[in-house]
């Protein structure tokens, strides 16, 4: 090879690499869903299968995330809004995760506001935003997690609720900077946040983008993640 040849742009290497990753995972899911359903009924709900499903969702979650960041860098997102009904959108979110509620023993429920049955975005990306934002939150809520939307001065607004014990102190007074760098204690990266912010942003009318919110409080007094869509 001469000085002149280029080596494999990383990025693109990463993309392929976490593509191909990706496609093996759904191999191993579909697998292991069948196997499951060969098991006698006392075999399927035991504490190891809760972890196994929720490990899956999990990698599942962070794959798709790394492919939406890298198509984020190129410029290859495409946005797609539409109008979707709320209540079929919201229940189709919790249904992806039923097992690892139920192998988790968390109640999930949702509530949507009177005035805001439809709502006008990309059913893809804000879908994977809070199946990531979901799926976080299992691993620290108790029993209960609640998925609410309403509308306020003219956008509608996701919010995920847990029972937990909510976000750091530090984490919320730094939501400003999405990337806050790997946690070694909570193993986050920030990432998640980062993502959903994009996501939100990408969505826009009349000047104003979307945009994300953490805190702590709500119905069930725990994590509440808010996502503002215009």
């Amino acid at each position: 090879m001469n000085d002149t040849e280029q080596g494999l742009d990383f990025s693109t290497v990463m993309a392929s690499t976490v593509h191909d990753m990706k496609n093996s995972l759904a191999m191993l899911m579909l697998t292991h869903a069948q196997w499951l359903a060969r098991l006698p009924d006392s075999q399927r709900q035991t504490a190891e299968q809760g972890v196994i499903e929720y490990e899956f969702a999990h990698l599942n979650g962070l794959l798709v995330q790394l492919l939406g960041l890298y198509k984020l860098g190129v410029n290859q997102l495409p946005l797609q809004p539409d109008y979707h009904e709320l209540d079929d959108f919201i229940e189709a979110q919790l249904a992806c995760h039923q097992d690892v509620f139920s192998s988790r023993g968390i109640v999930a429920s949702y509530e949507v506001d009177d005035f805001s049955p439809l709502g006008f975005f990309d059913r893809e990306l804000i879908g994977s935003v809070l199946a990531n934002i979901i799926n976080n939150l299992i691993r620290y809520a108790r029993h209960a997690l609640l998925i609410s939307v309403r509308e306020q001065d003219g956008q509608l607004v996701l919010t995920v609720n847990d029972d937990g014990d909510g976000y750091p102190a530090q984490m919320i007074e730094r939501q400003a900077d999405y990337v806050q760098g790997i946690n070694h204690s909570s193993g986050s990266t920030g990432l998640g946040l980062y993502f959903a912010a994009r996501i939100a942003r990408l969505h826009q009318r009349n000047g104003v983008r979307g945009r994300i919110e953490i805190g702590n409080g709500g119905p069930l007094g725990g994590a509440l993640f808010s996502l503002y869509l215009p």
